[in-house]
């Protein structure tokens, strides 16, 4: 089986910026480098023939390079309690459009499609059960809540396969495609 996600990367200036915020947060297990990516599809668990498929859906996507930027943190909850810690991407609509663009490609691969909002972000902390400290990470996103960056290029469309393990997930990029 293959656990799979469609990404974007941004340059390593950008992803420089917002390791330089990553600091002390009781519990917060902070992304690394490599795991620094704007999530255009999280795909999940399917086996080496449907991935191709995905692959070759995914190569026929075309679509403009986006230009964005860092504008702002936020947190996701999960049952009442902050499980994710994350820095929002403005614009949101050209993001929204390739991401449409992605699930349809996904649809034609037999992915069932995404029917969730989709939120621009990339993924700075997660928390674990019983981990987080609710007033620490409030103040945490109120020191922060001025974050931006310049404008970037988010050049290439990228499928990711997900390896998990003790450390935390290791993430493989395994095809690119340039965005037009």
């Amino acid at each position: 089986m293959h656990r799979l996600f469609v990404a974007l990367r941004p340059p390593l200036s950008i992803r420089d910026a917002l390791v330089d915020v990553m600091d002390a947060l009781p519990g917060a297990r902070w992304q690394d480098d490599e795991q620094l990516h704007v999530t255009l599809r999280f795909v999940g668990e399917v086996e080496r023939p449907q991935a191709e498929d995905i692959a070759a859906a995914l190569a026929a996507v075309s679509a403009p390079v986006i230009e964005a930027r860092v504008e702002g943190v936020g947190t996701f909850d999960r049952r009442g309690r902050v499980d994710t810690l994350w820095a929002r991407i403005v614009p949101a609509e050209p993001l929204a459009a390739l991401h449409r663009k992605v699930d349809q490609a996904l649809a034609r691969a037999g992915v069932a499609r995404d029917e969730r909002r989709y939120l621009p972000h990339l993924t700075l902390a997660r928390f674990g059960r019983g981990s987080s400290d609710a007033g620490a990470i409030a103040r945490w996103v109120a020191d922060h809540a001025g974050l931006s960056t310049p404008a970037f290029t988010l050049p290439h469309l990228i499928l990711y396969e997900s390896h998990l393990g003790h450390e935390g997930a290791r993430y493989e990029p395994v095809a690119r495609w340039p965005l037009a």
